[in-house]
C-alpha cells in the first residue's frame, strides 16, 4: 500500500548512487533554473541521486533560495559556509558529505550542461576511475578566458605528465573512493586528475557542451592564473618530491 511505496521512496532517497556537487557563490538569479535542469536530467535518468549545493559564503539571497528549494526536494542537500572559502574548500566539503559511489562535480553558473552527465557516467562504468569534461567549443571571450586557459592546460599537463585538454572544466565524474581520500587546499580542485593519477587511476576525457553565461558575470578573472601557477608548483612538489623534499631546491 501507500506506506510501502513511501518506504521504497525513502530508501531511494536515502542511498543515492550518484552525488552531484555544485559550489555556488552569489548565484541567486540562476539557482531555481540550475536546480530544475539537474533535477530533470537526473530524474529522467532514473538512478537514485542527491544534489549537494555548497553555498560558499554568498552575500545575496542564494541561501534563502536554496533553503526554499530544499524544503520541496528531498534530493537536495545544502551546505552553507560562514564566509567565502573558495571553490576548492567547497568541493572538499562536498566530497566529505557525498553518499554516492559516483561523484559528479559541476559549476553553478549554468555553463556546464547536466545532460552530459549520463554519458560521462557510462564512460566511467566502462572501467575508468575518473572522466573529465572537455569544453571543446568554449563560449568565453578569447583573450581573458580561452587563451590563459589553453596556456594553463599545456603547462599543467607538461608539469604533471597527465595530459588533458581542459583542466578548468568543472564537469567531472569520479569514483567516490578516488576523491574521498584526497587532501585539498588552495586552488587544487582543478588539479584533481593529476593529484589522483599518483594513485594509479585511469582517466578518460569526453567532449561536453559549454553554454553562454546567462546571469551576472564570472567571479574569477585573470588574477587567478597566478594562484593557479603557484598551486601547480605545490602539486608538482606533492607528485614528484613528496618522498625527497629537499631536491626541490636543487630544481
Amino acid at each position: 500500500g501507500y506506506m510501502g511505496r513511501m518506504g521504497i521512496y525513502e530508501t531511494l532517497v536515502m542511498t543515492p548512487e550518484l552525488s552531484v556537487i555544485i559550489p555556488i557563490y552569489n548565484e541567486a538569479a540562476a539557482l531555481a533554473e540550475l536546480h530544475r535542469e539537474f533535477t530533470e536530467t537526473l530524474a529522467q535518468w532514473g538512478r537514485p541521486y542527491e544534489i549537494l549545493i555548497i553555498d560558499d559564503g554568498s552575500t545575496d539571497h542564494s541561501f534563502e533560495t536554496l533553503a526554499r528549494l530544499q524544503e520541496v526536494d528531498p534530493h537536495l542537500r545544502v551546505i552553507r559556509f560562514r564566509r567565502n572559502f573558495g571553490q576548492t574548500a567547497a568541493f572538499a566539503a562536498g566530497f566529505d558529505h557525498a553518499r554516492g559511489q559516483i561523484i559528479v562535480t559541476s559549476d553553478g553558473d549554468l555553463q556546464n550542461d547536466p545532460r552530459d552527465i549520463p554519458a560521462m557516467v557510462d564512460t566511467l562504468e566502462r572501467g575508468y576511475d575518473m572522466v573529465c569534461g572537455w569544453r571543446k567549443d568554449r563560449k568565453d571571450s578569447f583573450l581573458s578566458r580561452r587563451l590563459p586557459s589553453m596556456l594553463a592546460n599545456r603547462l599543467i599537463s607538461a608539469a604533471t605528465g597527465v595530459w588533458l585538454h581542459d583542466y578548468g572544466c568543472s564537469l567531472k565524474v569520479f569514483r567516490a573512493e578516488v576523491v574521498k581520500s584526497l587532501k585539498l587546499y588552495g586552488e587544487m580542485h582543478r588539479f584533481l586528475p593529476a593529484i589522483a593519477s599518483e594513485q594509479g587511476v585511469t582517466i578518460a576525457e569526453t567532449v561536453v557542451n559549454h553554454r553562454e553565461r546567462r546571469h551576472g558575470r564570472s567571479k574569477y578573472g585573470i588574477g587567478r592564473t597566478v594562484r593557479v601557477i603557484l598551486d601547480l608548483l605545490t602539486v608538482k612538489f606533492l607528485l614528484s618530491y613528496s618522498t625527497r623534499p629537499l631536491q626541490i631546491f636543487g630544481l
